[in-house]
């Protein structure tokens, strides 16, 4: 896995408003370590980060502007210089500069994580690789919940999980762990 000063991380709405008991019951327990893990390694190496939050406009929404929900767990936060960009729909890619961010950077790839793997996780990888950029997606620093399909059919967290990583890896993105991600990151700290 090739990891250089062209490859953004981008952490996808890893906020405090998935903590309400309406979202239902989640799936691993460890994307906060994984994630906080991502950033330190990515932070340490010099490597450009781009943070993506979900302002809602659904009215009542756990993740809207002005409400608690909308702030970032705690680790992560933008540190300073690191940009922020907000959206109002699934893909951080739709009324938003992410694109013309990632092409002043000269970005060629793209490593995401975040909240929700099947929702907006999934939808910004898939359009990151529609836009030619070499996408790659941490499982592992992933989350998501159950659903309840159109039959009634209650889908638990670690399926819907396991199902969108399959998708995404086999046509949008290589699928990785955060383990592998931080030993790429320590090759290119290494050489520099």
């Amino acid at each position: 896995m090739k990891i250089d000063e062209r490859t953004v991380l981008i952490p996808i709405d890893v906020q405090r408003g998935f903590d309400h008991p309406r979202w239902g019951t989640r799936n691993n327990p460890a994307m906060e370590t994984n994630g906080r893990t991502l950033l330190a390694a990515w932070r340490a190496a010099g490597l450009p980060i781009i943070h993506v939050r979900h302002d809602s406009t659904t009215p009542g929404s756990t993740l809207a502007p002005g409400q608690p929900g909308n702030a970032f767990r705690d680790g992560f936060e933008p540190a300073a210089g690191e940009p922020l960009v907000t959206k109002s729909v699934n893909s951080a890619f739709i009324g938003t500069d992410l694109e013309l961010r990632l092409r002043r950077l000269d970005a060629d790839s793209v490593v995401m994580f975040g909240i929700t793997t099947d929702m907006c996780v999934s939808t910004t990888a898939r359009m990151a690789a529609n836009l030619g950029f070499r996408t790659v997606l941490v499982g592992d620093a992933c989350a998501c919940f159950d659903l309840t399909g159109p039959d009634g059919v209650r889908v638990s967290a670690d399926d819907v999980h396991r199902a969108h990583l399959a998708t995404i890896h086999t046509e949008f993105a290589e699928v990785v762990t955060t383990d592998a991600l931080c030993a790429a990151v320590e090759d290119v700290r290494a050489v520099a």
